[in-house]
């Protein structure tokens, strides 16, 4: 017999033992994979925008069928997709109040005060160097981070501001993260009355930079009556989400540098800027 032939015939027994020995190993150690987390998956609208807190949406399949989650904490899925996976696992479905984002400033490039800027355009940079252009140290530095940060295309960058289109908003929480000024708040979607403002300066202080910042002058407290609707934080006044006002509030107070205003229109840039 041939020395080749030899080696042929005990490298086929070598991998012939080899094959056996892995499959053995493989099958003592193998992990069971819960089908049941394939399916949650499939129907996930399937953003792995990361906004339910987990990795991706095969990290969140996974919580929900370990009940480590819940299928209405995906802020992205629709209340049919919740109902879906609901009755996939045989459990009840939550009903979930969609959220939105909302960016707590008007100053744009029209109405507020800024320097020269000669920097990185990117919000968290520009806090680290100098603080960016912008005069109210608390307002929108207006380079679009939080745009960047949205896989859904719900903020636009407009004369330097950032303005979220809540219809375009799933709640996915990205802005809040990538915005160094804490500028922004998921509110119930279903509240349009915000103060688009977050300054606690002086009301003197606050229109030296910014024609429409909030002055805290209180006409807005005062037309709400006795209901709440808006609180009082120092010189800033600010929307109660918990028992919000009436979206007439905002014509009825008449705000004299337009800092109410309704989302709804912000949105589409219905406010040029102080009236007053």
């Amino acid at each position: 017999m041939s020395i080749a032939l030899i080696a042929i015939i005990a490298a086929g027994v070598l991998g012939a033992v080899l094959g056996v020995i892995i499959g053995m190993v493989a099958k003592a150690f193998a992990v069971e994979v819960d089908e049941r987390i394939e399916g949650v998956e499939e129907r996930l609208p399937g953003a792995n925008c990361g906004g339910c807190g987990f990795a991706g949406c095969a990290d969140f399949a996974k919580a929900v069928v370990g009940e480590r989650a819940k299928p209405g904490e995906c802020p992205v899925a629709a209340p049919e997709d919740i109902s879906n996976i609901a009755e996939y696992l045989g459990i009840v479905a939550e009903e979930k109040e969609k959220r939105v984002a909302v960016v707590r400033c008007s100053g744009d490039c029209a109405n507020t005060v800024r320097s020269l800027y000669n920097g990185v355009c990117d919000c968290r940079s520009a806090v680290l160097v100098a603080g960016g252009a912008k005069g109210c140290d608390y307002g929108c530095l207006g380079f679009g981070s939080c745009a960047d940060a949205c896989p859904f295309g719900a903020i636009e960058i407009r004369d330097g501001l950032a303005v979220v289109h809540p219809e375009l908003c799933v709640g996915c929480e990205n802005c809040v993260a990538a915005c160094p000024k804490d500028l922004i708040l998921m509110v119930p979607a279903a509240v349009d009355v915000h103060v688009y403002c977050n300054s606690p300066e002086k009301g003197a202080v606050k229109r030296q930079v910014c024609r429409t910042a909030c002055i805290g002058c209180r006409k807005c407290v005062k037309a709400s009556g006795e209901e709440d609707h808006m609180l009082v934080d120092g010189f800033l006044i600010k929307t109660n989400y918990e028992n919000p006002p009436q979206p007439d509030l905002v014509e009825a107070s008449a705000c004299p540098t337009s800092a109410l205003r309704l989302g709804t229109k912000h949105a589409v840039g219905a406010y040029g800027g102080a009236s007053k």
